[in-house]
């Protein structure tokens, strides 16, 4: 009873505090956020199964679905992954790519200090203008995008789990740049004679207007008078992607071969976006090998013409865990290294790609 006290405590606080930038949205502000890399997953492991992962991811993946999941971390926790961001070998593609880099270690015992940083590059994009019209005459610029985080997650009892992020983010290009912080919380609770039900809440890209500024605005003319003056234009403000994501999920053990098959569902509120529901299966055996798929459903996302996404929805992945030690009496390894890759379907740009790896010592 005590348990469920603080949990009701914890829920409620985070909900109070949610409410007014989470609800602020409406049909006619959708789109108009700024910083919405905020909004990708770039890592491989909970990305293939929809981000759905709310109530039950851990490790450094917990950065993007649920920081609490970093409270999970048995001693120390490092990981890359990279991003062929709606991009294919052939046909059209953004020429986009994430690469994120995170670390996790534990400080308490009950406590996890984590840092990750993900870069967003777009290649070089040709500089065009009303002297320079053709492709290639005029130089080029490279756009990026980078968010560093640090986040510390707390293990409050063995039920309930919670932590909370701050993230520095920069945008820039050769002339503009903006800049701005966010901050993001959540919780999870596990219950059941194995941990097999585990419920989960997190409050995403809290912050404040962030705006682009430098030389990309102004403008050299020359007057009637032979003079040269330079014009200034302001960038509008730009709010942050603001979500609430709800998760539940539940795992169904069995003793044959370690098998572990875990469905998990989830519910995530946009601000400046439509609502989205996600389901996912995951299948694991012999603390070995993962499968797992799901599917990311929105308002309009079976119409090629009302989709407001370029994502269709499906997604799948895979990981192979490396032992290298000794495995403990539960069949985990407290060293090693696991493998992971997912895909995330997209039209009419290609589908997305993230391969990664994560080495626990």
């Amino acid at each position: 009873m005590k348990n469920l006290t603080k949990i009701f405590a914890i829920v409620a606080v985070v909900l109070m505090v949610s409410v007014q930038p989470v609800w602020a949205g409406n049909d006619n502000r959708r789109g108009t956020a700024g910083a919405t890399e905020l909004l990708i997953n770039p890592w491989a492991h909970s990305s293939g199964w929809g981000s759905v992962s709310v109530a039950n991811v851990r490790g450094i993946d917990a950065f993007y679905s649920n920081i609490a999941g970093l409270a999970f971390i048995d001693n120390m926790e490092f990981a890359y992954a990279n991003t062929i961001y709606l991009g294919g070998k052939t046909g059209l593609n953004s020429g986009a790519s994430i690469n994120a880099i995170g670390m996790g270690i534990r400080v308490f015992e009950a406590g996890v200090l984590g840092a990750q940083v993900m870069i967003m590059g777009f290649g070089d994009i040709d500089v065009t203008t009303v002297e320079n019209p053709t492709p290639g005459t005029a130089g080029s610029f490279n756009p990026s995008f980078m968010n560093i985080a640090l986040a510390y997650a707390h293990s409050f009892t063995r039920s309930i789990h919670g932590g909370g992020v701050i993230k520095i983010i920069s945008e820039s290009t050769d002339n503009v740049s903006a800049s701005g912080f966010a901050i993001d919380a959540g919780i999870q609770y596990v219950t059941g004679a194995d941990d097999e039900l585990k419920f989960g809440i997190s409050l995403k890209n809290i912050g404040a207007t962030m705006s682009f500024s430098g030389t990309g605005h102004s403008l050299t003319m020359l007057n009637n008078a032979g003079n040269n003056f330079t014009v200034e234009t302001r960038a509008a403000e730009m709010e942050l992607p603001t979500c609430l994501n709800i998760g539940v999920s539940y795992d169904f053990l069995f003793e044959n071969l370690n098998q572990k098959l875990s469905v998990a569902g989830s519910f995530t509120s946009n601000a400046f976006l439509k609502d989205n529901f996600a389901l996912g299966v995951e299948y694991g055996m012999l603390n070995m090998f993962q499968v797992r798929c799901g599917y990311v459903y929105q308002s309009d996302i079976f119409s090629s013409s009302d989709r407001t996404t370029t994502n269709t929805g499906l997604c799948a992945g895979a990981s192979v865990d490396i032992p290298l030690s000794k495995k403990d009496a539960n069949g985990k390894a407290k060293t090693g290294i696991t493998l992971d890759y997912s895909y995330r379907s997209a039209s009419p740009l290609k589908g997305t790609h993230t391969i990664g790896g994560t080495f626990r010592f």
